[in-house]
Parts: structure tokens; C-alpha cells; sequence
């Protein structure tokens, strides 16, 4: 599928869009004005149109201009997120590499926190009319049914949510007009004078600026979830989703003029509605603000998957519910996050308590993502005026954000951070020790070992193992495998078979790549096959490795059935076995004891994330799965001494 393909405009991708996609910064009507004035405080017509002002202004700069205008251009082969973004630029310095991964784990920490704080803010809402409503059970369950329904595919989900948050917006922007053509003064926010003029006069500044940056807080995951819809689909939607947040905006703004004086006791969202329309109102509030956990769990999906492609993360099962492009599901991450929100909702019990914690870590996202962007920037050759300008003025911006935030840390804002730590520690131990096992060589060339393999496939007298005995192996040289896969063979016991096959898989940047090269080491007995996999095709080794040698005996380069006369036609390639080694840290090897404990994790985990048989699709029945010690730095001094007792006679 090409890439204008991908971004092609069309009703069910804009339906799919508003499903998916603007859940989060949609349901943001829900909390950002209540938290500008205060709960209880007295409502200020400055605070009014200042904080007005403020969220017209952040939703254009920050939302619009740098991420619908902006960030979404950078999209590797139709895929987005900060992952996909380091993937365009990542040859370029070493060092951004760091901001990717604080970016990402910062991201997928976020991820834990948004359906929490969304859906216990929806049921809270229904306990206007049932006061005393078990709140914490419903919450864990709706998310729990949430994160259930991942596995069918996000183009299902999309489908069920697309026409109610349709109906959402549309009820924002209905709502809001209904107030604002009362008072039309409330437009005067417009002019970014009265936001600038709140900003001076307020001594909490800071406090202000941390209540406005929630109407944003969804403009990250609406960059990590373009994969699922199309640069296009987003942008047009996004005009609709952004005319109806500000006149419901507005609307509120409004509404709280009618109360200049007066302590704030009322929700302005639902001060705005109508007594008729209340419990309607409530209705569809939370059903929107649970689909609002859509698009983090779609874009934790998309984060984890190429983090796993970059090796940033352990290898896990990926699954692809449907044939639409950017259809994935992650059962792994999905148990994950799942687990981490429960654990939200258990440690804080109330949405208000989850605000606290809500916001610095997708504000550090951004910032990395400014940093990322302004780096792809140079590569395609933008003016440096308009990428300093760029770089001065989204740091800026955002670095005043971040701030703000950072007052949040000690009432809640520390989970989150915690969070992000843990997995952006597990991502940079994950690079670290694959970079200490790629230092130790333990690869030996196929050829030395040639006449062995060969003599062995030939002896009569050793049981026949399997027809095709598979290797998945590591080694990127064509001549070349690692040491284990030859000792499994010749050693451990004799595996005979009539072909040997050693595969790579090597994972390309681009998402949707299916090429692979035959390398002939001995024709009919020895190959080499190096498969080049687009990071979002789903491995299936089975299918494959048939395919490749049904090629090759159509096109007369391997004569595997001449050895097989007795067999029916229809089965010209003969039974598979696939060899998987799993490796664990020798006591012989002589390691500092950083590199031994680093391994020795990385090992661990490697064993409890996912099986391999799973991550390559294969079957089963045709799967021997080893294990092997993995001897890096062999002891080389070793001050044994032999004692040899002398008889004494008599």
C-alpha cells in the first residue's frame, strides 16, 4: 500500500478517526474551565476570559499548528509516534536515542493513567443522580471490559465508538452556542492579550498554566495513533472536534460571566446544559469519556510495537486482528497496562486525586518530540531559520508547561514519574546489553563446518530428524551462524536431515517490507536465508519457509524430492523442524560483574515476555525449543594445581 494510499480521505476513516483518535483532548470540556477557576472559588471575569484565551490559544499553537500541521508530515511509511518519528532520524546522532526513549516511556506511562482518570471522571458524573454508586467497582470493570475488547481490533472498536463520540462533539458545540450567542463578549478571548493579561496579574501563574495544558494533554496520542487512520482523516475531523471544543468552551465561559462573584458549586459543563437535558447529557458524558481511553491503549499499541522493532523492548507476540493497515494488538502490553490501571484506580479511589498526576509525563513526551522533529527538520533540508525559530519557541512553550506540572509531583504527579522511570530504565538496559552481547563474536563461518553437515545428512545409519531442519538464528552475515546453532547439530545430538536451513529475520524501518535472499552454501544440503520484514508484518515462519523452498524446487535449484520417492506430489517440500535455542548466562564465562548482572536480567525477562515460537508464528507440533549456555568471555586463568600423593611403603 503506498503511503498516499494510507493517508486517503474517506467517510468510514473519518468516522473510525473520531472514534479512535479524539477521545482524549475531546472529553477535556469535561474538567479543564472547572480547574482554571477553581472548585469553590469566587469567579473572577478575568480568570473567565483569561483562561478561555489560554485554551483557544493552546489548542491552536499546540494542538493545530505544531501537531496536525506539523508533527503529522513526519510519518514513516504512514506510521506515527515518537518511535516511528527517532526511526527517520536515528542515523543521524547518536545521543537522540536518549530523548526517544524518555519520550516513549514517558508516553506508555500516560497510558496507565488516562483511562483511569476518563472513565472514574464519567462514573463520578452519574453519581449526581445516584449518590453513594460504587464508583471504584464500576470503574475497574468498564476498564476491564475496555481492555478486553483490544483483541478484535481497534477498526471494531472504531466502528462502535465513531458515532457516539460524533454525537459528543456534537453536543459540545450545540451546547456552547446555546450560551456564548447570549453573551457574544466571551469572543473577546480570542485576542491572546486577555490570556497574557491573566498570566501577569495572577500569582499563581503556574497553577493556571498546568489547568490549561489538560485541554491538550490528547495531541501526543493523536500523533502515535496516525497509523490507525491516515494523516488526512485526521486533519479535516480535527476541524470539527476543534470548532466544537471551543464553542463549548466559550459556552462555558459564558455561564460562568452569569456567576461573576459568586463561589463555583457547579460543574460549568453541566451548568450549561439544560435541566431536561441532564441526565441525557450525563449519559453520553460517559460514554465518551470511556471511549476517551481508546486512543492511549491504540497508541500504547503502536509505541510498544516499534519499540520492539527498534530493540528498545523485549520481543513480544503481535497480533493483527484485521487486514486494515495499522490494526494491531499487543497481549502483552495490553495485560500490562491493564494491570497498571486497576492499580490507578486502587491507590487513588477518586478522579481528583488522578488529576494531580495527569500531565507531566505527556508534557515531557512533547518535548522530546520538538527535539525529534526539529532533528528530521534538517533532513529535509527545512530553512535553519524556521527550525531554530521552531525549536526556540516549542521549548519555550512547552518548558513553561513542564513547569507547571512539575507542582503537581508531590500530590500525585510522583506515580507517573515513577512509571515513565521503570520503563525507561527497562528500554535503555534493554539496549545496553544487546550492545554487550553484539561485542562478544561468537558467529563461526557455515563453510568450516561444511563437510560435517554434510557427511551427517548422508549417514543412513543416524535416524532422519526432519526433511527441513530450521535454525532461526541471530547472525546478520550470510556465511556466517552462531556457534550454539552448529553444536545443537553436531553435538548435543546429531540432528540429521536432509537440507539444513539457517534464517534470519532482519526488521526493516519501513512497515509493510516481505523480501528474503537464498544464500547457496552447498545446493541441496546447506542454505542461508535472510528475510527482510516490514516491522508491522505479523512473522509467520511456517508459511514462509514453505513458500521459500516450494520457489526453489519450481525454479529447479533445490531437488528436495528426488530423495523422497514414495512421497505424494502434492507434498514436494518435504516436513518442517524448526530449532529455537534460548540462552542462558554460563558460570563459565569471566564478565565484569556490570556487563554479567545487565545480561542476567536481560536474559530473564527475555525467557518471561514471550515465547519465540510464538513471535515467529510457527506451529507447535514443528517447534524444538533448546537451551543453550551462552559463553561470552571464557575463564582464561585458572590457578588449579594437581596433587599427586606419593605411597609410603610399610
Amino acid at each position: 500500500m503506498s503511503n498516499q494510499a494510507h493517508h486517503r480521505l474517506s467517510t468510514a476513516g473519518l468516522l473510525i478517526t473520531l472514534g479512535i483518535i479524539f477521545g482524549d483532548i475531546g472529553t477535556s470540556p469535561l474538567y479543564v474551565m472547572k480547574a482554571i477557576v477553581g472548585e469553590g472559588k469566587i469567579v473572577d471575569r478575568l480568570v473567565v476570559l483569561g483562561g478561555v484565551s489560554l485554551v483557544f490559544w493552546t489548542l491552536t499553537i499546540q494542538t493545530t499548528l505544531k501537531y496536525v500541521l506539523l508533527v503529522l508530515q513526519a510519518d514513516n511509511k504512514g506510521e506515527g509516534g515518537i518511535f516511528s518519528l527517532y526511526s527517520l532520524i536515528k542515523r543521524r546522532q547518536r545521543w537522540l536515542m536518549f530523548p526517544a526513549l524518555l519520550g516513549g516511556a514517558a508516553m506508555l506511562a500516560e497510558g496507565m493513567i488516562t483511562p483511569p482518570i476518563t472513565v472514574s471522571s464519567a462514573i463520578e458524573g452519574l453519581a449526581i443522580k445516584y449518590p453513594g454508586i460504587p464508583t471504584i467497582g464500576i470503574t475497574i470493570a468498564i476498564i476491564s471490559a475496555l481492555f478486553f475488547i483490544q483483541r478484535f481490533g481497534t477498526v471494531a472498536v472504531g466502528k462502535g465508538f465513531g458515532p457516539i463520540m460524533f454525537i459528543w462533539f456534537t453536543m459540545l458545540g450545540v451546547l456552547g452556542l446555546s450560551q456564548a450567542i447570549y453573551m457574544p463578549e466571551v469572543f473577546q478571548a480570542i485576542n491572546p492579550m486577555m490570556g497574557i493579561q491573566l498570566l501577569q496579574s495572577s500569582p499563581s501563574m503556574l497553577i493556571v498554566m498546568g489547568a490549561v495544558f489538560l485541554c491538550t494533554t490528547g495531541a501526543e496520542a493523536l500523533y502515535a495513533d496516525l497509523g490507525h487512520c491516515g494523516r488526512q482523516n485526521i486533519r479535516i475531523s480535527w476541524i470539527y472536534v476543534k470548532i466544537s471544543l471551543l464553542l463549548n468552551y466559550f459556552g462555558q465561559a459564558a455561564w460562568l460571566l452569569h456567576h461573576t462573584g459568586k463561589p463555583l458549586e457547579e460543574n460549568p459543563f453541566y451548568g450549561i446544559m439544560p435541566q431536561w437535558f441532564l441526565w441525557p447529557g450525563i449519559i453520553i458524558a460517559t460514554f465518551a469519556a470511556i471511549i476517551a481511553s481508546q486512543s492511549m491503549i491504540s497508541g500504547s499499541f503502536t509505541l510498544a510495537s516499534e519499540a520492539i522493532r527498534l530493540g528498545f523492548l523485549p520481543k513480544m507476540t503481535v497480533k493483527f486482528p484485521t487486514n486494515m493497515k495499522g490494526q494491531i494488538y499487543i497481549p502483552a502490553v495490553n495485560t500490562f497496562l491493564w494491570l497498571g490501571c486497576v492499580s490507578v484506580v486502587l491507590y487513588f479511589q477518586q478522579s481528583s486525586r488522578m488529576e494531580a498526576a495527569y500531565g507531566l509525563s505527556v508534557v515531557c513526551t512533547m518535548l522530546c518530540t520538538t527535539i525529534l522533529l526539529s532533528n528530521w527538520m534538517v533532513l529535509q533540508r527545512v530553512k535553519s531559520g524556521f527550525i531554530w525559530l521552531f525549536l526556540v519557541f516549542y521549548l519555550a512553550w512547552e518548558g513553561g508547561f513542564f513547569i507547571a506540572n512539575t507542582l503537581k509531583f508531590f500530590e500525585g504527579g510522583y506515580v507517573t514519574v515513577i512509571m515513565g522511570a521503570l520503563l525507561f530504565g527497562m528500554m535503555l538496559l534493554w539496549v545496553t546489553a544487546r550492545r554487550i552481547r553484539s561485542r562478544y563474536n561468537d558467529e563461526v563461518k557455515i563453510k568450516d563446518y561444511l563437510d560435517q553437515l554434510i557427511s551427517l545428512s548422508n549417514d543412513s545409519d543416524i535416524p532422519k530428524y526432519a526433511t527441513n531442519l530450521v535454525f532461526m538464528s541471530g547472525a546478520k552475515n550470510h556465511k556466517k551462524v552462531e556457534d550454539k546453532v552448529l553444536y545443537s547439530i553436531l553435538q548435543t545430538q546429531p540432528k540429521r536431515a536432509d537440507v539444513y536451513w539457517f534464517v534470519h529475520i532482519e526488521t526493516t524501518d519501513e512497515p509493510f517490507t516481505m523480501e528474503y535472499e537464498v544464500n547457496t552454501i552447498a545446493p541441496d544440503d546447506v542454505y542461508k536465508v535472510n528475510f527482510r520484514l516490514g516491522f508491522r508484518v505479523q512473522q509467520r515462519m511456517n508459511v514462509f519457509m514453505n513458500r521459500v523452498v516450494q520457489e526453489l524446487v519450481e525454479n529447479e535449484e533445490l531437488t528436495i524430492y528426488s530423495r523422497y520417492h514414495s512421497s505424494d506430489s502434492k507434498y514436494p517440500t518435504g516436513d518442517f523442524r524448526f530449532v529455537i535455542i534460548q540462552e542462558f548466562l554460563s558460570n563459565e564465562n569471566e564478565l565484569p560483574w556490570k556487563d554479567q548482572l545487565i545480561l542476567s536480567v536481560y536474559l530473564t525477562v527475555k525467557g518471561w515476555v514471550s515465547s519465540p515460537k510464538n513471535w515467529f508464528g510457527l506451529d507447535s507440533d514443528s517447534v524444538e525449543e533448546e537451551q543453550a549456555p551462552l559463553v561470552l568471555q571464557p575463564v582464561k586463568e585458572m590457578n588449579l594445581r594437581r596433587i599427586i600423593r606419593k605411597e609410603i611403603k610399610g
